[in-house]
């Protein structure tokens, strides 16, 4: 029993309905011929009885000799036995011909059955799946068929995406009020504090308080910065543009150049074409969170190692290696996780927000990309992000 549930959870809804609708037909008309020979074999009966009776008194001589009427009553009763034999055997033989015909028959009516009942529920399917790769929330079912349960699923699948339509709109609404609120006051403190320092009666006391305060300033900014590209990272993208990694990754090892000469670290480029489809801006996000923590998190005389390719599978390949302190297996997940650190469960602000490879894991997945991160062996680590290739007609 156990394995027979397993195996028919298994099978596509519509290939239960049918093996249910084929099953059923073959139980009803296997009831249905098991009926009719019981009443057959008693019709049979009482008919040949009946015959025979009448048959006697009819065309039965004057006279007749002792003990003839018993032969020709184990004669008649044998020819009774092997005609009803014979005839419900040609009723279970043409009747099991018949049933096997028509349940095969049936089964192939109910498979066509079960599509055409089915047919709303692949509606609602393929709607999704459009939803799901186009971020159009505004779209909708507007079944308009009986009032019954598909009809009740339609509406509710239209009421959530309604919901979630107001819920994305809302969160737009907030991202771009909090962009502003938030960062105009750090603005304005900055300012203040630059405009304090330059002061020629400005104290030395004063000096190093404002360019603490300066620090903790630029802090917040780049914590806000963070917050709001996770926010962004983490919707679906509505508009794409091809961008080709390899000159992303050229233009980011480029600016970093100097970074990386001030750390002592040398930084590599081996940029391959490999045209994507997305964002740029944040794209080029990613690229440079990666490159900036591979060279914030290395030592003074390492290496980082940026490439592109495009891989067998036709995906875009963009890898990120370094040197540095060793890595645990155990530690990578929580690198990705907003707010943690290697060894701690709450972020250094000495280092930053610790939303880099957060944002970077947000990006991807926006983009139906996936991120991987490996130890290497003597320390350091190995970044590989995969996207979809561009539409080769893309512009």
């Amino acid at each position: 029993m156990r394995l027979t549930m397993r195996i028919g959870t298994r099978l596509p809804i519509r290939a239960r309905l049918t093996l249910l609708y084929g099953g059923l037909f073959m139980v009803a008309g296997a009831v249905l011929l098991g009926v009719t020979y019981v009443l057959l074999d008693g019709a049979l009966a009482g008919r040949l009885l009946t015959a025979y009776a009448t048959s006697r008194k009819v065309g039965a001589p004057a006279t007749e000799a002792p003990g003839s009427s018993f032969a020709r009553t184990s004669e008649v009763q044998a020819l009774e036995d092997g005609y009803r034999a014979a005839t419900l055997q040609s009723l279970l033989n043409q009747g099991g011909i018949a049933l096997a015909v028509l349940t095969v028959v049936a089964t192939l009516f109910g498979y066509l059955m079960a599509g055409r009942v089915l047919r709303p529920l692949n509606r609602i399917s393929d709607t999704a799946n459009r939803i799901s790769t186009s971020s159009d929330l505004g779209q909708r079912l507007a079944f308009d068929g009986p009032r019954d349960e598909i009809t009740r699923l339609a509406d509710t699948f239209d009421s959530m995406l309604e919901r979630l339509d107001k819920s994305f709109q809302d969160q737009q609404r907030f991202i771009a009020n909090a962009s502003h609120e938030l960062r105009t006051p750090l603005a304005i403190n900055r300012t203040l504090i630059e405009v304090a320092l330059r002061r020629r009666t400005a104290a030395q006391d004063t000096k190093q308080l404002g360019a603490s305060l300066l620090t903790v300033n630029a802090r917040h900014e780049r914590l806000i910065d963070g917050l709001l590209a996770l926010a962004k990272g983490d919707r679906e993208l509505a508009v794409r543009t091809r961008v080709e990694l390899g000159d992303l990754a050229q233009h980011v090892a480029d600016q970093q150049q100097g970074h990386a000469r001030t750390c002592g670290v040398r930084l590599t480029v081996a940029a391959e074409p490999a045209p994507v489809s997305g964002d740029p801006v944040l794209l080029e996000r990613v690229v440079h969170n990666l490159v900036e923590n591979a060279i914030r998190y290395n030592t003074s005389d390492g290496w980082v190692r940026i490439a592109t390719r495009r891989t067998k599978g036709g995906m875009a390949l963009l890898v990120v290696t370094n040197t540095g302190p060793a890595v645990a297996e155990n530690d990578l997940e929580a690198m990705f996780q907003p707010f943690r650190r290697i060894g701690t469960d709450r972020v250094n602000s000495q280092h930053g927000a610790g939303l880099g490879l957060a944002i970077v894991r947000a990006i991807v997945r926006s983009h139906a990309g996936t991120v991987g991160a490996h130890p290497r062996e003597g320390g350091g680590l190995e970044i590989r992000i995969q996207l979809p290739l561009a539409d080769p007609g893309a512009s």
